[in-house]
């Protein structure tokens, strides 16, 4: 604490000035003031500003911009009003185009700087449209009790307090429009301070917002949330508990599911499942990932972190054998219900932590013609160190992180004679700072 408020006297006052050079990974522009570095939330590469800091380290200061003197090229107007406090967006005032391009200059540099490797071929970013693209979002509630009312959205930049949001432009416009109305009837019930978050969750047909509660709502509560159900085409679930303990409001659940039908599958979920929020980057990403894998009717594929079967399911449709890994009971249950919804009596599922130790595991016994990995942020280290000295032929591996994608790709280059063939972005979560991609490895021992 004392660090902290000598840290604060030390901010300088007033305005100071920069040419930017560079652009951070979370979307800040990069100066350098008398040898020490500056990221400047709001400004972009080339550009001269003016600048506020608003906290300086021991190893570089951060600051907001306040005047544009010489503005990018690249820069836009941002569409959401809400851009400037709301922490869910980064990069709206980027245009989208350029907005790939740092994404793809991020994930090459930490493949080169953590992984010390570099593809052979860099793939085509996977785009589509950039507003209105989200079918899943947590959403932060906060009862403001001198004001009298309810806020619902992101968390701001800088500060841990909801944004004063009254639509969304890059959620799913059912949702997305429909903030200020649903803050507006928080606000009328008795627990309005006891609902911390809302899940929002949608398919083609269905609108589903499950309500975290610390309290139970009241017979009248009830009826409001019915009304508005009815009004606005909107299921609600209740959660007082886990995510488990989540049930409809009206008794009856909803069927969410999603269709890719260049394989014929349609795969179900629950309002709280993960699924890949961007429902065409996600269909493209599926038949990239498939293409990149070279599969044959003759082939055993292990699809690991498989979730509900999104890669395993369509996968299925090709190879002889294949076996998705999950660590969550609840995914692989819906996972082998959404085989059998579909007939594909060629995929097996298994339950097992990937981060643990898995050598005695049934499903890592039998050899594999090729590997799909897509891991949370924190890679997959742990279970690439089982798959045996040889490993599968070719690996596709789905990333939700560069860094993790870098250093584990270092591995499997360094370590495990593979080839690192290609890598390349998508835009799962345009005007984001979050960086997806994908690569592909082959063995070294056998041909591309």
């Amino acid at each position: 604490m004392r660090a902290q408020r000598a840290a604060q006297r030390d901010i300088p006052a007033g305005v100071s000035h920069a040419g930017v050079e560079g652009f951070s990974h979370d979307g800040r522009g990069i100066a350098r003031l008398d040898g020490k570095t500056v990221f400047i939330e709001g400004a972009l590469p080339d550009e001269e500003v003016s600048f506020r800091y608003l906290r300086r380290r021991r190893e570089y200061d951060e600051a907001r911009v306040l005047e544009i003197h010489r503005a990018s090229p690249h820069r836009v107007e941002p569409r959401c009003s809400h851009f400037v406090t709301c922490g869910g967006c980064a990069m709206q005032h980027l245009m989208p185009a350029a907005q790939l391009v740092v994404k793809q200059q991020a994930l090459l540099d930490n493949l080169r700087r953590i992984g010390h490797v570099q593809p052979v071929e860099v793939l085509p970013p996977l785009t589509a449209p950039v507003w209105g693209y989200r079918r899943r979002a947590r959403l932060s509630v906060r009862h403001v009790p001198a004001e009298g009312r309810v806020l619902i959205g992101f968390v701001g930049k800088n500060t841990p307090h909801v944004t004063d949001t009254r639509r969304c432009e890059t959620l799913d416009p059912r949702v997305g429009e429909l903030i200020l109305p649903l803050a507006e009837l928080l606000n009328t019930l008795s627990i309005a301070d006891r609902i911390p978050q809302i899940e929002a969750a949608v398919d083609e047909v269905a609108t589903v917002l499950v309500l975290r509660l610390l309290s139970g709502p009241s017979d009248a509560d009830r009826k409001k949330l019915s009304d508005f159900e009815r009004k606005h085409a909107v299921c609600f679930y209740l959660q007082p508990g886990s995510v488990e303990t989540a049930e409809p409001l009206g008794g009856d659940r909803v069927t969410l599911s999603y269709r890719l039908a260049e394989w014929d599958v349609q795969i179900a979920f629950e309002p709280g499942d993960f699924i890949q929020v961007n429902s065409e980057i996600n269909r493209q990403l599926v038949k990239r990932a498939i293409e990149l894998l070279q599969v044959e009717s003759r082939h055993h594929v292990l699809d690991l972190f498989c979730g509900l079967g999104n890669f395993t399911l369509p996968l299925a449709r090709l190879a002889e054998s294949v076996t998705g890994v999950e660590g969550e009971a609840g995914l692989v249950k819906r996972a082998r219900a959404n085989a059998q919804r579909n007939a594909l009596n060629n995929a097996n599922f298994y339950q097992a932590d990937l981060f643990a130790d898995q050598s005695r595991a049934i499903w890592l016994r039998q050899p594999y013609d090729r590997l799909l990995l897509d891991p949370p942020r924190t890679g997959a280290r742990e279970i690439l160190d089982q798959l045996g000295k040889s490993g599968p032929p070719r690996i596709v591996y789905v990333s939700c992180h560069p860094a993790t994608l870098a250093r584990d790709a270092g591995t499997l280059v360094h370590a495990r004679r593979y080839r690192l063939l290609a890598a390349g972005v998508l835009d799962m979560f345009p005007h984001t700072a979050h960086v997806e991609s994908m690569a592909v490895f082959t063995r070294e021992d056998t041909a591309p």
